[in-house]
This record gives C-alpha cells, structure tokens and sequence, in this order.
C-alpha cells in the first residue's frame, strides 16, 4: 500500500485528536472536520443503531446510508422504519443497479450465491459492493460499525485508517468496545434494535445468507454458514 506522506500526517494528527474519545465525541469531532464529506454506513445492526443514535442526537453533518440488497429480513424493514420515526431524520437508502440484478437471477437463478464462494462473491458485489461504491463518492471520511470483537480478521484494524480502495480514511468509533458494552449502552438509552439479535442473530445481512449462532460459535458463524471458511467477509470492508 502506498499511502503519501500528507495522508500519513493527516492521520496521525486525526489519531491523536480522537484517541481516547469515547464514540460520540470522536464523531463529533469529525464532523465538525469533515462536515459535508463525511458518511455512516449502517447495516442496522445494533453497533449501527447505537452509532446512528450518537450522530441523530447530536444532529451531527453526517449522512447516514444503508445498503438494500433487496434480500433483508422483513425486520430489518421495520426496524428503518422504526428508527427514521424515533429520531425525526431519514436514514439514506440504496439499491443495487436493477440491471445487474436482473441478469444475475435471470442468468443463474435466485440462489446463485449457495454454489460457489465466487458466485456468492458476485452477488455481493452487485447488490452490496456496487451500490456502496456510489454512496461512498464524494466522501472523505467513511464511519463504519466494525468491532475488533467481530472476527479474526478484524483484529488489527485501527481506530482510523486509510482504506486504499476508496481512497478514503475510514473511522471504526467502536473498534475497542465490547458487544457487551455496546448492548449495556443500547439498552439504557432505549435504542431501537433489530429482535432478531434477541433470537441468536448477532450479525445480520441478507436473509438467504444469515442464520442464528449457537454458544460457543464464532461471531461470524451466522454469515455464509455453509463455506468453509474463516474469513467471511463480502467485500465491503476489502483492503
């Protein structure tokens, strides 16, 4: 990876100012930075929802998107809806191209993603991937809801980094935290989540593709269950 001096410096003075900050105060600083380039990808998870709620409280410039494959759990739906209510503001929304759609079903069915990890691959990039990449435009700091706890290959990210396939830097503001001291926060604040994190789903996507965990599994587990492989990821947080 190749990143410039002046990104490096831009970094580490960023890191410095927001070391140590709890979330809602690492976003607002951000903001106030970056106010008008800056945007929150949320997947409705309850990291999401908690860092939806610090940005809607603070009424903070930043956009707040979310990803319809056109494949969620009707939960998911309500749970929008139940969130755009509670807070007065309306959480940005997009579609994958329908062309693209189209032709994938058309081409290889509704259940392409079940015969290969590259098929899976490519239906994530056409109904995830693609339309991120066109929220993402114009943006110079991405927030995101990832936590270190999530998986093995979250392990040594950082609290801001620089993501080189968007040229963008990415801000993790619960990097550190744990899902425990996310669900405490959730919880006493009256947060509206998703009740499928109440039936074992702790890491929710597409509903052909996400299933509850049972104790003991990794978190994770739930995600593309019938690959054999440690690394689930889709595609949107690739390096």
């Amino acid at each position: 990876m190749n990143i410039s001096q002046e990104i490096l410096a831009k970094l580490d003075a960023l890191r410095n100012a927001v070391a140590g900050l709890p979330a809602a105060e690492g976003l607002r600083h951000l903001a106030a930075e970056f106010s008008g380039s800056i945007a929150f990808s949320s997947s409705l998870g309850v990291e999401d929802q908690l860092i939806t709620h610090y940005i809607f409280e603070q009424d903070l410039p930043i956009r707040v998107f979310t990803l319809d494959t056109g494949r969620l759990f009707n939960e998911s739906y309500t749970l929008l809806h139940k969130t755009n209510q509670r807070y007065g503001k309306k959480i940005e929304v997009y579609f994958p191209k329908h062309e693209a759609v189209e032709q994938l079903v058309n081409g290889k069915g509704p259940m392409s993603f079940y015969n290969s990890i590259d098929d899976r691959k490519e239906c994530c990039y056409i109904r995830k991937v693609e339309p991120l990449n066109r929220a993402l435009q114009g943006v110079q700091v991405w927030v995101t809801g990832i936590r270190a706890g999530q998986s093995g290959a979250r392990q040594d990210l950082q609290l801001l980094e620089w993501d080189e396939a968007h040229q963008l830097i990415k801000y993790n503001p619960l990097l550190n935290y744990t899902l425990d001291e996310v669900w405490d926060t959730v919880k006493a604040l009256q947060i509206p989540y998703n009740p499928l994190h109440d039936k074992g789903f702790v890491s929710i996507g597409c509903a052909p593709c996400t299933r509850a965990i049972q104790p003991g599994e990794d978190f994770r587990a739930g995600r593309w269950w019938w690959e054999d492989n440690s690394k689930k990821e889709c595609g949107l947080h690739a390096k």
